[in-house]
């Protein structure tokens, strides 16, 4: 049994027991114990891992660990490439797919809003969302650690936020995913890309109201929903405003912070 000192940093330390937060923490370690035995038995689940140093030097959840050895361990770095130091897996690229958990209804909505494709069902088991993102190479969202830590699910967030818009916002910051967003493209319901129809062809499935006052019509091709221009637009663009405010005010607040005196 080999004894190694361990140091999370950043939102990692959220997962810690109190005694082991913001500081070295010394565990003893079973033989042919790796990385990710450890930093999981910490409570951290290893898809919120972007980066692993022992003794200066990066490795891979499968380094067997040795006695006297210092493990450093950082959280992803949104807007920092260290795809050149890292020897963990590859972080999703800009505009990947996603499937949230049973509890995430709020934000799977709002995500497919901005254009994501994000599978959701409130059914969904454990093990169907392992599945799932395996096959079909899927960032799973929750706020679930014990699923993030599923031997199948290699990319994953665990969302720290509470409610749906801190949610959401925290998704689009974690993946870089403000450039990407492609408003209204996407059926709600069923994740399904929409299209546009002739107002013919959806006609008789709209309220009379809605057909006197709009020439633009859309339609998901699997479920039949039917789209127009009304008013749950004109929130869903303020709510897009907000989105993009926010996020400039957040670069600004990191550009002053970063011309402060340390």
């Amino acid at each position: 049994m080999a004894t190694a000192q361990f140091r999370f940093y950043a939102e990692l330390n959220a997962f810690l027991k109190q005694p082991c937060r913001q500081q070295w923490c010394r565990r003893a370690c079973p033989k042919g114990a790796t990385v990710k035995n450890m930093v999981e038995a910490f409570g951290v689940p290893h898809t919120e891992i972007d980066l692993i140093l022992i003794n200066g030097e990066s490795v891979g959840f499968s380094h067997q660990l040795q006695e006297g050895e210092r493990i450093s361990v950082y959280p992803h770095f949104s807007s920092l490439d260290i795809s050149a130091l890292t020897h963990l897996p590859l972080r999703p690229f800009r505009g990947e797919k996603f499937i949230a958990d049973a509890h995430l209804g709020w934000l799977a909505k709002h995500l497919r809003m901005l254009g994501f494709d994000v599978l959701y069902r409130n059914s969904y088991s454990d093990a169907e969302v392992a599945r799932i993102a395996a096959d079909e190479e899927r960032i799973v969202l929750t706020r679930d650690r014990d699923l993030l830590m599923h031997k199948a699910i290699v990319r994953g967030c665990y969302l720290h936020a509470v409610t749906g818009s801190a949610q959401r916002d925290e998704v689009l910051a974690r993946f870089d995913l403000l450039g990407a967003m492609r408003p209204f493209c996407r059926c709600l319901n069923c994740n399904t890309l929409i299209r546009e129809v002739d107002k013919k062809t959806v006609a008789h499935r709209v309220p009379l109201r809605i057909r006197q006052r709009h020439e633009r019509f859309w339609e998901c091709g699997k479920c039949g929903q039917v789209y127009w221009s009304g008013s749950h637009v004109v929130r869903m663009e303020s709510q897009i405003r907000q989105i993009l405010d926010n996020a400039e005010l957040a670069r600004k607040l990191a550009l002053r912070n970063q011309s402060l005196p340390q």
